[in-house]
């Protein structure tokens, strides 16, 4: 499977459980695998006949900046199913993390990966709004 990626997407957002993270925006940084196939692009050379990588990651920037969530791990969720959902991909990776979060580390965070046969599951699934 070929794969496009997008490597360490820094923003900022509201992430955490106490109350002072609450409060302040977090740097958050976002690495994201699609699985895509490019021999068409490959051959054609347009952009037409692949994923913009870079609505990919404007979509993103824009969805977690205006989020709100207590958990990584619920952040993470989330952008993988936005990918796979308005960008009509097959499979998604994201590793998103939280530097500073643990004294003495560099980053924590979570990696993931969702495909197209999770999105129903996730659909009727009931969850708290961000």
């Amino acid at each position: 499977m070929d794969k496009i990626f997008i490597r360490a997407l820094k923003t900022e957002a509201i992430i955490g459980i106490f109350d002072w993270e609450r409060q302040v925006k977090q740097t958050v940084l976002i690495d994201i695998e699609i699985g895509a196939d490019v021999r068409k692009a490959a051959l054609s050379d347009s952009i037409t006949d692949t994923l913009n990588y870079k609505r990919v990651a404007k979509r993103v920037l824009s969805f977690v900046e205006a989020s709100q969530f207590h958990l990584v791990e619920t952040l993470a969720e989330h952008v993988a199913m936005l990918i796979l959902e308005e960008f009509g991909i097959a499979w998604v990776g994201i590793v998103l993390s939280k530097p500073g979060a643990v004294r003495g580390s560099r980053d924590v965070g979570v990696a993931l990966e969702r495909d197209r046969s999770r999105l129903e599951e996730w659909r009727a699934a009931p969850r708290r709004a961000p």
